[in-house]
């Protein structure tokens, strides 16, 4: 069976008026900064620092460091008439062990990166977990620990209270 899908342009219209465009990324794989500023590790940092686990040892420790280049990056979105940025939280940069004590480090880079977002006119939509459980709770035993339950609550509210006046 042919496909007819090469014969028809892609297109915006294609999409519909009501479709919203944006890009999107995860925190792991852009911000590098792996143990910048107070943040503690989290599962794939242990994971990916294995020998042999990540073709060629390649590892996210830097990645395209956009915990330093942020803006950088925002204003290529702003350029490219994106209107909507989806990025994630690292759990880790805000909760260095997991629970307990608060990064202030890590909140105020995230209130820069929402801040630079609006100033732009780029939306922020925000992720707060995208497989990069603190390395101190895996070890707890992770998800399969009933704990999580608050351990996720009190992160999730962390950043409903640090970010959610600006992110909708």
């Amino acid at each position: 069976m042919e496909s007819i899908i090469q014969d028809i342009p892609l297109n915006k219209q294609l999409f519909g008026e009501d479709f919203i465009w944006g890009v999107s990324t995860a925190a792991l794989q852009i911000e590098g900064a792996y143990d910048a500023d107070g943040k503690g590790e989290s599962i794939w940092d242990v994971f990916s620092a294995k020998k042999g686990k990540i073709l060629n040892g390649h590892h996210p420790r830097t990645a395209c460091n956009f915990y330093n280049c942020y803006e950088q990056d925002i204003d290529l979105i702003k350029q490219l008439n994106i209107p909507h940025f989806r990025f994630s939280i690292a759990w880790s940069r805000i909760f260095p062990d997991g629970i307990g004590r608060v990064n202030q480090a890590g909140i105020d880079h995230y209130n820069k990166v929402i801040d630079y977002c609006l100033k732009q006119g780029v939306e922020p939509w925000v992720t707060i977990y995208h497989w990069d459980m603190p390395q101190t709770l895996e070890l707890k035993g992770g998800w399969t620990n009933r704990e999580i339950v608050n351990w996720f609550i009190t992160f999730a509210t962390q950043c409903a209270l640090s970010f959610g006046d600006r992110v909708k």
